[in-house]
């Protein structure tokens, strides 16, 4: 059986960071798309971040890009996002999701959801 669980969130300042991590378990083989999603309250989940499972290649929301790093570590069955330069604007629940196949942030597409975490910023 297939588990991602998120963990990582919490309450930060404006300007600081965190490190959202997502433990996998349950892949047959490694080369699975990772991705980054993430719900406030009142708007639809977006996808911020994938990783391609092939190449590694990695593509960005723009409101992220520059701020935001994806990253993955097979040995440990588990993929990152690191956030810096939090805005108040980035507070969402945010999801990791996995699935084989081409790489994308379209939510649909994805087979595998985490749970959530919550990522709060103060302004």
């Amino acid at each position: 059986e297939v588990q991602l669980v998120a963990s990582g969130g919490g309450l930060v300042q404006a300007g600081g960071s965190l490190r959202l991590s997502c433990a996998a378990s349950g892949f047959t083989t490694d080369d699975y798309v990772i991705g980054w999603f993430r719900q406030a309250p009142g708007k639809e989940r977006e996808g911020i971040s994938c990783l391609s499972g092939s190449d590694r290649s990695t593509a960005y929301t723009d409101s992220v890009k520059g701020r935001f790093t994806i990253s993955r570590d097979n040995a440990k069955n588990t993929a990152y996002l690191q956030l810096n330069g939090l805005k108040h604007e980035d507070t969402a629940v945010y999801y990791c999701a996995a699935k084989y196949g081409s790489w994308n942030r379209v939510a649909s597409e994805y087979d595998y959801w985490g749970q959530g975490t919550q990522v709060t910023v103060s302004s």
